[in-house]
């Protein structure tokens, strides 16, 4: 007779089993790779939506208009530019960083498969990237982080064209570190300049430069930029991970980009200390770890170096995580088959955790590897299939029948918890709406005026429910660094037949 442990084991393997093919059995939605094409013009376009500075006369995301074009100016600085995170009107920038890294990413590994879109997403990567490079040029020893008092801004109920809230201006220094920011900000400056290796080659120079210098910054004063910072940043983007995570992050880009052989060393000599033992089981803005296993295991795939097998064994840990069945499996899917993480903006974790699944198995197919979950042997085309689960969720194979991007399908949120779509836009009622006058429009039960299309919002809950509701900011609320990954992801599968 077996054990009651044995037993238990057996059920949850069952059980896992069951979920794993219920996947399988579910992939069959037709989704046309031009449904997916569709799906990735409209997540980059997403991004104008979110700019600040002096817009384009190409602008198409036209209920937008210029704002912020003063920013930094009280403090002689020109910081004018860049994204709002998600659906405020503050520039963070350490969100606004990994956006970029994770933007630069995709078109690095799915350049090929972007066709008609691929200049439009290098437009979203030089609308951060020249923001970047301002506040990481301007003045030596110096990163400019935020513009923006978040408290103040989260007060009102305003239009970024009217906002009237302090724009104050917060940077890192020796004096008051910010290695993760800083670290990231390198991550970011380092992955765009192979962006525009070929197409703009000064500019590309320039991204790199200053890549190395602000990590240099980064690794000389070390320290968080959550102490140095404190309420300005923290509870909105703290770095509850420490900045161990970034400087390998950081020190990984710049190797991939420059070929430097010192950076290579740094990895070697720093990585015990920063990580590169650890298993990290969550992607984010905050906690880099398994992003760098997969970026790193490159180098063991591709090249043997043996100073790479750690990371490629701990990208497996992580690809084990996810893999229902697997010895190593620890995640949490919802009944209709997503990646559940956290009660707040949980797609966030999804359209990573889809990123990181099709570029490991990219990796692999290219060099004949395999995962190691124990015993056994996963194949790219399980990665592949598990990624095409979740983005197909998204896009409304889910119990609700709703895309979570919004302008995408027939059903969509219409009352996303953002400011400027859901207020009149600038061109319709020039009228200054003023801080408080803005509330009786978050509260209004009317869909938004202005369509954020490609928006994709925070998402349902462990239930597979889904409030439209824009008071709901946890599950209607869009973020840049939840469109950046999916950008990747959605290239990926719209070249699949």
């Amino acid at each position: 007779m077996a054990s009651t442990s044995t037993t238990t084991l057996y059920l949850h393997f069952l059980l896992t089993f069951s979920l794993f093919c219920s996947f399988h059995n579910q992939l069959t939605f037709a989704f046309t790779s031009q449904d997916y094409h569709e799906a990735l013009e409209k997540s980059i376009l997403f991004f104008e939506g979110q700019r600040s500075g002096r817009l384009p006369s190409n602008q198409k995301q036209t209920w937008r208009g210029d704002s912020g074009l003063s920013d930094g100016s009280s403090y002689h600085v020109d910081l004018a530019g860049g994204y709002y995170d998600a659906g405020d009107n503050v520039k963070f920038g350490l969100p606004m960083a990994f956006t970029t890294t994770l933007l630069a990413w995709s078109v690095i590994e799915f350049e090929n498969s972007m066709q008609d879109q691929i200049e439009n997403a290098r437009a979203a990567i030089r609308w951060s990237a020249d923001y970047l490079l301002k506040a990481a040029t301007t003045t030596p020893d110096t990163l400019y982080v935020q513009v923006g008092e978040p408290n103040m801004d989260h007060r009102c109920w305003e239009r970024p064209e009217d906002m009237d809230t302090p724009r104050n201006v917060y940077k890192v220094s020796a004096q008051n570190p910010g290695s993760d920011v800083a670290a990231e900000t390198a991550a970011a400056l380092a992955a765009s300049s192979l962006v525009f290796k070929d197409s703009d080659p000064t500019y590309s120079s320039q991204l790199l430069q200053a890549a190395i210098n602000v990590f240099n910054f980064a690794d000389r004063y070390r320290g968080s930029y959550s102490d140095s910072l404190n309420s300005v940043v923290c509870p909105f983007y703290c770095s509850y991970s420490g900045y161990h995570d970034e400087l390998l992050w950081g020190a990984s880009w710049i190797y991939k980009a420059s070929g430097m052989n010192s950076y290579m060393e740094f990895i070697q000599s720093n990585g015990h200390i920063l990580g590169a033992d650890d298993d990290g089981y969550t992607f984010s803005w905050d906690d880099k770890r398994p992003g760098t296993k997969i970026l790193l295991s490159k180098e063991f795939l591709e090249k043997n170096s043996d100073e790479f097998q750690l990371y490629k064994a701990h990208a497996d840990n992580y690809i084990c995580s996810l893999i229902p069945g697997s010895p190593g499996f620890q995640a949490q899917y919802t009944s209709g088959g997503l990646l559940y993480k956290g009660s707040e903006s949980n797609l966030q974790y999804v359209t990573t955790t889809t990123f990181l699944l099709l570029t490991y198995a990219k990796y692999l197919n290219s060099n004949g590897g395999a995962v190691s979950c124990g015993t056994s042997k996963i194949t790219e085309q399980s990665l592949i299939k598990l990624a095409k689960k979740q983005v197909d969720y998204i896009l409304g194979e889910n119990p609700s029948k709703m895309s979570y991007m919004v302008g995408f399908g027939e059903k969509y949120p219409k009352h996303i918890h953002h400011r400027g779509s859901s207020l009149p836009s600038i061109h319709a009622q020039p009228q200054k709406i003023s801080c408080n006058n803005g509330f009786q429009y978050l509260h209004t039960g009317s869909p938004n005026p202005n369509v954020h299309v490609g928006a994709i919002v925070g998402g349902p809950d462990s239930r597979d429910n889904f409030s439209d509701d824009r008071d709901n900011y946890q599950q209607s609320e869009p973020a840049t660094y939840i469109n950046a990954p999916f950008v990747g992801a959605l290239a990926f599968f719209s070249n699949q037949e």
